[in-house]
C-alpha cells in the first residue's frame, strides 16, 4: 500500500514522463509510447515505470532503446521536476503487457462463446 506522498510522486512522474516520451516519439511516425503506471519505492530511491508500446511488434526494440537511454530520460525528468523533488529516483523501465493479456482473455471467451 502506497503512502499519500508516494501516490503523488507516482502521478507527477507519470505525467511528466508521458510528456518526455511524447516529445521523443513525435519524430517516429506510427509509434505510440504510453506510460501506464509508475511505482516509486517507499524510500523514493527507485521508480518502476511501466510502458505500453504500440505497435506490439516493435515493443521489445523500443523498450531496449528506452533502457539504454535511461540516464538521459532521468536527466530530462530531473530538469522538469527540480522544484518538486530533491532527489530523482533511479528509473527502471518495464513492458506493460496488460492490454495483450486482456486481448488474449477476450479471444478465449469469444472462442468459448462460439462453441
Amino acid at each position: 500500500m502506497d503512502t499519500t506522498r508516494q501516490q503523488k510522486i507516482n502521478r507527477l512522474m507519470q505525467k511528466e514522463l508521458s510528456e518526455v516520451f511524447q516529445a521523443q516519439t513525435r519524430a517516429a511516425h506510427g509509434l505510440l509510447v504510453t506510460v501506464s503506471q509508475v511505482r516509486v519505492s517507499p524510500d523514493l530511491s527507485t521508480a518502476r515505470v511501466y510502458l505500453s508500446i504500440f505497435p506490439g511488434e516493435q515493443a521489445q526494440t523500443v523498450l531496449q532503446s528506452v533502457q539504454q537511454q535511461a540516464k538521459t530520460i532521468r536527466h530530462d525528468l530531473a530538469e522538469r521536476l527540480r522544484f518538486q523533488l530533491r532527489r530523482m529516483p533511479e528509473l527502471a523501465f518495464f513492458l506493460d503487457d496488460s492490454l495483450d493479456y486482456a486481448e488474449t482473455i477476450d479471444a478465449i471467451l469469444d472462442k468459448i462463446k462460439l462453441q
